[in-house]
């Protein structure tokens, strides 16, 4: 009965082992997926076609298709992958916060800090974000929900702890995402340094919560 039980166990081993062909389709989406980054940095979104991209990451267009199924949907698993590793730097920030004010500051601050390497980058995502035809998808990505989430959490700690009243939680922590977000365009088209951004986004979070603070 053990004999068996062992063989079984590699025989489970065995099959979830990816297969050599499984593992070059993971090493060409690698590829295709850190030469689009590049270009999209380097040429923003519409001027990084699926030819160069393709060129830079030393293959045919034919086999970006394989993996993508165009240039909006090699886009936008760049930007899901930034977004949700983008929700773990501001939880990590959150943990360390003193009462909502602050802890929702430390959150900006490390969306900001985290894409003020790459604004070029974060300047294509707004290209597309607004975009008719591929915004609704980017805007609508679980890890883009996600960072609304985090806000919304936040907001109820506050409630919990006496800091606010309950009141339109779900509008209020919507309005400051959309501050949060509103001050990319002075990083990426104006050069504000971090301490800017913070400070214009230490003075929207103060007006944003003034209503919602128990006297």
């Amino acid at each position: 009965m053990m004999h068996a039980t062992k063989i079984q166990a590699a025989e489970d081993t065995s099959a979830k082992a990816p297969t050599r062909r499984a593992l070059a389709k993971q090493q060409t989406r690698a590829k295709v997926l850190a030469a689009a980054r590049r270009l999209f940095s380097e040429q923003g979104y519409e001027g990084a076609t699926i030819r160069d991209i393709a060129s830079a990451a030393g293959m045919s267009t034919g086999a970006v298709f394989a993996n993508f199924t165009d240039k909006s949907d090699l886009f936008r698993e760049i930007m899901v992958t930034d977004m949700a590793a983008l929700a773990d730097a501001m939880r990590e920030a959150a943990a360390r916060g003193a009462g909502v004010e602050d802890t929702l500051l430390r959150m900006f601050a490390a969306g900001y800090a985290f894409y003020r390497s790459q604004l070029p980058l974060a300047r294509a995502a707004f290209s597309v974000g607004w975009s008719p035809e591929d915004g609704p998808a980017l805007r609508n990505a679980a890890p883009v929900q996600v960072l609304n989430s985090l806000i919304v959490e936040q907001l109820g700690q506050g409630v919990e702890r006496g800091e606010l009243r309950p009141d339109d939680l779900a509008l209020r922590a919507q309005m400051l995402f959309d501050a949060y977000l509103s001050n990319y365009p002075q990083a990426i088209f104006e050069g504000w340094t971090l301490e800017a951004l913070q400070d214009r986004a230490r003075d929207q979070i103060r007006v944003l919560l003034a209503g919602a603070r128990r006297a």
